[in-house]
């Protein structure tokens, strides 16, 4: 059964995880209104660690929420987890809507190039080593990270409009959330 929400926020103005959202409501909430609110994440340019790219996510769906009329509010999040010299990509998306619910969703995992670690570890942001190693800009908008090392099999758009379609999932299913 499709959500029934008619107005939708994304707590971000990057055209890649505004047609996230597109994509996945399109399918669960057909003829809902998607806006983008620029919203702070309340977290550094370049989330570390799942906990600091979760809480980023949470706090743009939250913010999105309170600075529009929407029903429900996401909020997408990349950020990079260091193991060692190996950069990980983490993604995280948060939903909420007026009458309390959320829903949350990670996934977008995969390892970055090891000559990235030195940057992020010095708190250069993905995208910007990203454009750097492949001589692109602005590449955060676009196919991102996991699009210019998948030759585009993949892009940023594609793997958080699953990741906005499973945080819906306790909207979708309330009788079992």
């Amino acid at each position: 059964m499709p959500l029934k929400y008619t107005r939708a926020a994304v707590g971000s103005a990057n055209p890649a995880k505004l047609e996230a959202v597109h994509r996945a409501l399109a399918r669960l909430a057909p003829g809902c209104v998607v806006e983008s609110i620029d919203v702070p994440s309340g977290v550094g340019p370049q989330p570390l660690g799942d906990d600091e790219t979760r809480a980023g996510a949470m706090a743009r769906a939250n913010a999105a929420l309170r600075a529009s009329g929407a029903d429900i509010a996401f909020g997408l999040e990349g950020g990079v987890t260091l193991d060692g010299d190996l950069p990980w990509l983490v993604s995280w998306v948060a939903a909420v809507d007026r009458e309390g619910r959320s829903g949350e969703a990670s996934g977008l995992r995969m390892p970055l190039p090891r000559i990235a670690a030195q940057r992020l570890r010095a708190g250069a942001e993905l995208g910007d080593v990203i454009d750097e190693l492949f001589g692109v800009s602005l590449s955060k908008q676009q196919a991102g990270a996991v699009g210019l090392l998948t030759e585009g099999f993949v892009t940023r758009t594609d793997a958080f409009a699953d990741l906005v379609a499973m945080a819906c999932a306790p909207f979708l299913r309330k009788d079992l959330y």
